[in-house]
């Protein structure tokens, strides 16, 4: 009969020595949180045989909990581990290695909190670090330069850009020949979401139809009880596609099956197994035509809040969006009071953990209540279209143009309303 306590720490005792994480997907973020510890505390010993790699894999560990708990003291602890990493390499293909996880490493502080100074910088690191001698690590860093140049592109929403980055994103898979990995699987599932984006801007098939073939063979490949975080967040842009069609041709059936899959991408693993997955599947739900329920949403802020993260902005706005949406259709103007009393007394005790960001999203949730104010009433009590110039500009400049984009929107709705 299997021992489940001693057969289970069996395993991990084997999965430490190996160098395939792939086994990360299968557990939670405590036990990760546990194991990134323990191998840094193997690492920093004297008897360490292997320095370069245990300093490596801690990095890589510290790193995955960062990105799946919001962590940003883990992503601290996993620069020190590059940092380790870097002068324990024997050789130049290894400090390339190293360099390039301090370069990831950055691309996540960006993903995690914002700010575009982080992919300038992470884009300096790569250049500087010696031409790798194996491909593997040659791919690696083409793959990263490609990813950290999307979002630079992405940000500054040029659409002609973004056709040339997917361009360059071509030519680093084909230059794999095919051979699977890590690198080159983050980079397709990044590639389908920007081709997504370009396809339903330009309404564009062709690019569609890319995005739809990379991300089926996506699904494909990554087993449920396997590799249940990477079928989710492909199963997450496969849903936010259908859920944009639907849109685009008013199809009830498509609508259907974007809630079937965004259903599906949720299964894959509970809040608590990798929290920012879930969250980051609610948001881009809320935007679609099956949007999530206010409990879920406020789930969603709960997980996020005070942590200064972009989830947690964007989940404070979906929250509040939904709630006042709920009011306006009920014609509750005493509950739209009640929010907005709310959002003016934390404005006014903004302090220690409140961000730029924080903020921005407050005051598009203010606009939002005038913009709804206005439509019950026929009156306007004040004019927020600077605050909301404001919060548009507060956005871009911390990276999150999607935040910025539904400033700019309800600024204009406001200006129509006048």
């Amino acid at each position: 009969m299997f021992e489940f306590g001693r057969d289970l720490r069996k395993i991990f005792a084997q999965a430490r020595d190996s160098d395939d994480l792939s086994w990360l997907e299968l557990v939670g973020t405590d036990l990760l949180f546990q194991e990134a510890r323990q191998q840094t505390t193997d690492a920093g010993r004297v008897s360490c045989a292997r320095p370069y790699a245990a300093w490596s894999k801690a990095c890589a560990l510290w790193r995955e909990h960062a990105r799946r708990a919001g962590a940003t003291d883990s992503l601290t602890k996993a620069a020190d581990a590059a940092t380790d990493a870097a002068k324990h390499a024997r050789n130049a293909d290894e400090g390339a290695r190293a360099t390039i996880e301090a370069a990831r490493i950055l691309m996540l502080r960006f993903d995690l909190c914002g700010g575009p100074e982080h992919l300038v910088a992470a884009l300096a690191l790569l250049p500087a670090s010696a031409q790798p001698s194996q491909v593997g690590t040659a791919t690696a860093m083409a793959a990263l330069s490609a990813r950290l140049r999307a979002r630079q592109v992405w940000l500054d929403g040029d659409l002609t850009a973004l056709g040339t980055v997917l361009g360059m994103m071509d030519i680093v898979i084909r230059a794999a020949r095919g051979k699977a990995s890590a690198d080159i699987e983050d980079l397709l599932l990044e590639r389908a979401g920007l081709a997504l984006e370009l396809g339903v801007a330009l309404r564009d098939p062709t690019r569609l139809d890319e995005a739809g073939q990379t991300l089926q063979g996506l699904v494909e490949a990554a087993s449920p009880d396997y590799r249940p975080l990477s079928r989710a967040r492909a199963l997450t842009l496969c849903a936010s596609g259908m859920g944009a069609l639907a849109a685009m041709a008013n199809d009830p059936n498509a609508t259907d099956q974007a809630r079937v899959l965004f259903d599906a991408a949720a299964d894959q693993f509970t809040p608590d197994h990798s929290p920012m997955d879930w969250v980051a599947i609610q948001l881009v739900r809320s935007q679609g035509p099956t949007p999530p329920s206010q409990g879920v949403l406020n789930q969603a802020e709960d997980l996020t809040r005070g942590r200064g993260l972009t989830l947690g902005a964007l989940a404070r706005e979906a929250k509040y969006a939904r709630e006042i949406d709920v009011l306006a259709s009920l014609g509750d103007l005493s509950g739209l009071d009640q929010i907005e009393a709310r959002l003016l007394d934390g404005l006014r005790r903004m302090g220690p953990g409140v961000t730029a960001l924080d903020w921005a999203t407050d005051q598009i949730a203010l606009g939002r209540i005038a913009l709804a104010r206005t439509r019950l009433t026929g009156t306007r009590d004040g004019d927020l279209r600077m605050a909301l110039i404001e919060a548009a500009a507060t956005a871009r400049e911390q990276g999150v143009r999607s935040l910025a984009e539904r400033a700019d929107q309800l600024n204009d709705r406001l200006t129509v309303a006048a």
